[in-house]
């Protein structure tokens, strides 16, 4: 009887490791928001657990540098825009794209009205601009090389503002224009009482230097690791089928991005609002990085001018490995 109950144990026991998930953990590139309502909705939704994954999702913030989290073994994978990924790997990171789930830019500059600036190429000269750092600055020093602009505060350049991740500056007219996305910013903009009337808007996307925003990265010893590659296969495919289900669901996904929000800032309202937009920049993507999206963003970073993001065009920042099969 016992050496009965111990084989049976012992079966249990492996049973229980067959089927243990596999962890896997994500860095945010920003607090939990709709933003990222993708993997949010995956993991509730129990499509992570279908590709037997664990995943963990870690929220960003001011303090929180992705490429460093990745680069610190503190994630295997992290949501990053290209511009700050692309500079990383110049400077020695080997971070390579694996996924890219949002096919357009959300970036613009929201600018006040009465400022007077009606177009980019006139009427930014001389003029105080609030932009974000921390990596978030590449697509717009790149943008001001393109116009020819010094961004030293100049007379015959723009005085850059430090930005925080607020509107503020614009409420208090501390700048004529302010880094905004679609899909945030400008929203606050608008609850905080200004009009669109009010507003004049420059999408990057428009001006012809959008570049890509929030891939999926990881690093290059992770792909060589045959049991880590069929693990991002999963994922990838498990974060898709969040990101669409989010686009087609975008109350119920923005529900579950609050349920998820710890710090219990968020409002539904915003929330909703976020994943409307967010679902236009993910529309027409199945998560595989277009290599002419890629291209683009490299030739945008490259001819900035004296001063460009990076020096040269990259080899191997990204690869099409995991969602050629996480797609097939």
């Amino acid at each position: 009887m016992t050496r009965l109950m111990t084989t049976a144990a012992a079966f249990a026991l492996l049973a229980g490791g067959a089927w243990a998930a596999d962890p896997l953990t994500l860095q945010l590139k920003w607090v939990t928001q709709a933003q990222f309502a993708g993997y949010y909705v995956a993991k509730d939704k129990g499509f992570y657990g279908d590709e037997n994954l664990d995943v963990t999702i870690r929220p960003g913030g001011p303090d929180i540098a992705p490429t460093q989290v990745l680069a610190g073994g503190g994630a295997d994978v992290t949501v990053e825009w290209m511009p700050a990924a692309l500079a990383a790997r110049e400077k020695g990171l080997p971070i390579v794209n694996i996924a890219q789930p949002f096919k357009a830019s959300g970036m613009m500059l929201t600018c006040l009205k009465e400022s007077g600036i009606t177009d980019p190429k006139t009427d930014f000269k001389g003029k105080t601009l609030g932009v974000w750092f921390f990596g978030n600055e590449f697509p717009f020093l790149s943008w001001m090389n393109h116009l020819g602009l010094k961004t030293d505060g100049g007379p015959e350049g723009v005085t850059v503002l430090k930005q925080g991740f607020n509107v503020d500056p614009l409420l208090q007219k501390q700048a004529a224009c302010i880094s905004t996305m679609t899909y945030n910013e400008y929203g606050q903009v608008l609850d905080a009482g200004l009009k669109p009337e009010d507003l004049v808007t420059f999408k990057y996307e428009d001006q012809g230097v959008a570049t890509l925003e929030d891939g999926l990265y990881t690093l290059e010893d992770k792909l060589k690791d045959p049991a880590m590659e069929d693990k991002l296969v999963r994922f990838v495919r498990a974060s898709m089928k969040g990101w669409k289900y989010a686009e087609e669901h975008p109350e119920e996904a923005a529900q579950i991005v609050l349920d998820n929000d710890e710090t219990g800032a968020q409002t539904e309202a915003h929330q909703v609002r976020m994943m409307q937009e967010v679902a236009k920049l993910t529309a027409g993507s199945n998560g595989a990085l277009d290599p002419a999206d890629a291209e683009r963003t490299v030739e945008t970073l490259l001819s900035g001018g004296s001063d460009p993001v990076i020096s040269k065009k990259p080899e191997g920042a990204w690869t099409s490995v995991i969602t050629d099969k996480a797609l097939k």
